[in-house]
C-alpha cells in the first residue's frame, strides 16, 4: 500500500519549484536586474514606501535597498518625494515608465510560463488555474493583512 504524500515535503517542493519557475521565466527577458524588478513589484504591491519599509518587505539591508532605488531613479522608473507625515523622510513612487517596465517584465514572464505549459505533453490550462489558485491561497494565508 502506497504511503500518502507528506504535506511538509510537498510544501517544500511547492516553494522550491515556484522559485525555480520564477528564475526560469526571468532568463533573458529584461536588462534590469531581478532586484530592481523586485523593488518595482514591492512598490506596486504596497504603494509608495520609504527605503526602510522597502528593505523590510524585501528582507534586505537599508543600504542595499538605497542602492537599488538609486538605480531605479536613474532609469526614471521611480521617484522620491517628501513623506507628508515626516518631512525628513521620503517615499518612493512608481513612475509611468516604471509601471510600463514592470508590465513588460510580467508579460514576458507570463509568456515564458504559457509557452512551457503549451509545450508540455500533459499540462493543461486547468492545471495552470489550479496552480495559481494554490499559490494565491498560500499567499493569502501567510500575508499579515490577508491581501496580495
Amino acid at each position: 500500500m502506497a504511503q500518502p504524500p507528506d504535506p511538509l515535503a510537498l510544501a517544500g517542493d511547492l516553494v522550491t519549484y515556484a522559485a525555480r519557475v520564477l528564475r526560469a521565466s526571468r532568463q533573458n527577458i529584461h536588462e534590469t536586474p531581478a532586484a530592481g524588478m523586485r523593488v518595482l513589484s514591492l512598490i506596486d504591491e504596497h504603494g509608495p514606501s520609504g527605503i526602510s519599509a522597502l528593505a523590510a518587505y524585501d528582507r534586505t539591508s537599508q543600504p542595499t535597498m538605497s542602492g537599488a532605488v538609486a538605480g531605479l531613479v536613474e532609469r526614471a522608473w521611480v521617484e522620491k518625494t517628501v513623506d507628508p507625515t515626516d518631512a525628513r523622510a521620503s517615499l518612493v513612487h512608481l513612475t509611468d515608465a516604471g509601471r510600463t517596465a514592470l508590465a513588460v517584465v510580467r508579460r514576458r514572464n507570463a509568456e515564458a510560463v504559457a509557452s512551457a505549459i503549451d509545450a508540455h505533453p500533459t499540462l493543461t490550462t486547468e492545471d495552470l488555474a489550479t496552480a495559481v489558485a494554490v499559490l494565491r491561497g498560500v499567499l493569502e494565508g501567510t500575508s499579515p493583512k490577508g491581501t496580495q
